[in-house]
């Protein structure tokens, strides 16, 4: 059952609440109980999420990983944190990235049998046409490599297909959904998962075909190579970057050799397909322009601290990934985590003023690039500060000391449903130090603590080399079917009250974290052995 609205629960959790905050109040008069009463009245009461992720999306969205309008949402960031005090709030440079790509015009049409204009998105890193370009459509009906023979020399200047018409079903139930007590009863339940290689990214013998379809395809020169996502239907469109020519290289490298790549609507693309089926071939027209670098970008990630007292050697760190896709404006994944992280820094900001209490640990909020294209950002920063490890894998080699004064990593990235508890990573012990932190937001529907990993997100890196690294429970709402990577990732699509709820309950974590007199318990280290 779709629980709504959350607005109402958060009004009604709040009344009979009080500060117990004598006007002149000294920072020794005040409680921690106290302290975590002024982060939920300023979380909930006074919020400015919905400002913050209205930016990141209507005003800097999309920020596609090295281009200008990632730049610009970095620079605003730092500006906003330095509003709130703040300090050292930067842009962290990692890379290089690869080139920068920017959208600047892009239409497709259909003339055959009749006209209409196409719904369709040119990939990531897609090249520029001359002009508007028109041509013959042709399905690349292959399942093996000898079938690529067929089509040796008779693809030239065409609008090739490479996917198979997908069965379309009409939604009967909604797509957006709340996790339910019996979902979160198996999490609770669940043991940790079993352990597993860390992240490799080598290519698998099983993509073999692709590569060799890819390669036959970059060769035979089609004007445009289209695709249609496994899913979205009803005007949903999903996608990401487009494929390079040359498997050492990604469409995003200098030098790659890139067609210009579309995916277009599931129900535009089968219309053409049946059309190709009865011996009709459709015609498309396509105007694509894109400005890009000449050399690869520097990327960079926004890093900002809170001094903290006398535990100030020591940190908590908390974050989201700041880039996104091109389709929408990266509104749920991830305008809506940075926007909470944002909060956060704002909620404690204000609460140290009004409070004069100061955190026992230094705090550091970043909001990390590249994470679309593999955890980029994230894994540059561990790198560069706590660990050497092996490449293209989380493994470290040797571990630096900053590494050890890291108390927690906690992260946001699964879209913009309200906190439910928290993922352990397998972390027990840190399960016994979470449990008082949630009680206090039974009200706010989240009580939930499992032992289960969750992955594809920048806590990953930091777990890998034994920093305690935590993402969230949250509810899916219609993250999976509707949002990610989609062209309805808008701010039309963010529950405002669900962010709010979010911030709140990260501030109060990464308070209890930088006051508490231990650091949260750790996984057995990945390697012995630190300098």
């Amino acid at each position: 059952m779709i629980r709504f609205p959350l607005a109402g629960r958060l009004l009604s959790a709040l009344v009979g609440l009080s500060l117990c905050l004598p006007g002149q109040a000294q920072p020794s008069d005040i409680s921690t109980d106290s302290v975590l009463q002024v982060i939920r009245r300023i979380g909930l009461e006074q919020s400015q999420v919905g400002e913050l992720a209205s930016m990141l999306t209507d005003v800097y969205g999309p920020r596609l990983s090295g281009s200008p309008n990632l730049a610009r949402a970095r620079k605003w960031a730092v500006k906003s944190l330095t509003s709130w005090d703040w300090q050292q709030a930067r842009e962290d440079e990692w890379g290089p990235f690869g080139v920068s790509w920017e959208l600047e015009h892009f239409a497709m049409h259909a003339y055959t049998p009749g006209y209409w204009p196409v719904l369709a998105y040119p990939k990531a890193w897609s090249p520029s046409v001359k002009g508007e370009i028109r041509g013959e459509v042709v399905f690349l009906d292959v399942s093996e490599e000898a079938d690529l023979e067929a089509y040796r020399g008779k693809l030239k200047g065409k609008f090739v297909l490479i996917d198979t018409i997908r069965e379309v079903s009409e939604w009967f139930d909604p797509p957006a959904s709340r996790l339910e007590p019996d979902d979160l009863l198996d999490l609770a339940n669940a043991g940790p998962d079993a352990p597993r290689p860390r992240r490799q990214w080598q290519a698998t013998g099983g993509m073999s075909f692709n590569r060799t379809m890819w390669k036959f395809l970059h060769e035979e020169k089609p004007a445009c190579v289209i695709e249609r996502h496994y899913k979205g239907d009803l005007g949903t469109v999903f996608l990401t970057g487009a494929r390079s020519g040359d498997p050492e290289k990604r469409a995003q490298h200098a030098g790659a050799v890139t067609l210009p790549q579309v995916t277009m609507s599931v129900e535009h693309f089968n219309r053409l397909i049946r059309l190709i089926h009865r011996g009709i071939v459709p015609e498309l027209s396509l105007s694509l322009r894109v400005k890009t670098s000449d050399k690869e970008v520097m990327e960079a990630n926004v890093l900002a601290e809170w001094p903290g007292t006398d535990k100030a050697d020591e940190q908590v760190v908390f974050g989201a990934h700041l880039d996104s896709w091109h389709a929408g404006t990266g509104a749920t994944d991830n305008a809506a985590g940075s926007a909470v992280m944002l909060e956060v820094a704002r909620i404690l900001s204000e609460t140290i003023r009004e409070t004069g209490i100061k955190p026992r640990r230094t705090l550091q909020l970043a909001l990390w690039t590249g994470e679309e294209q593999g955890l980029l950002g994230s894994i540059a920063h561990v790198r560069k500060y706590y660990a050497e490890t092996e490449p293209n894998s989380y493994t470290p080699k040797t571990l630096k000391p900053a590494q050890a004064k890291v108390s927690a990593y906690y992260n946001l990235d699964n879209g913009t449903g309200r906190i439910r508890g928290i993922y352990l990573q397998g972390n027990q012990e840190a399960g016994t130090v979470f449990r008082p932190w949630l009680d206090p937001f039974r009200d706010l529907d989240a009580a939930t603590i499992t032992l289960k990993n969750t992955g594809g997100t920048d806590h990953l890196p930091f777990d890998g080399v034994g920093i305690p690294g935590f993402q969230f429970i949250q509810d899916p709402v219609a993250y999976g079917p509707r949002t990610h990577h989609s062209n309805m990732d808008n701010f039309d699509h963010l529950l405002t009250d669900d962010l709010r709820q979010a911030a709140t309950i990260i501030a109060a974590f990464v308070w209890q974290t930088a006051m508490r007199d231990e650091m949260i318990p750790r996984k057995e280290q990945p390697v012995e052995g630190t300098h």
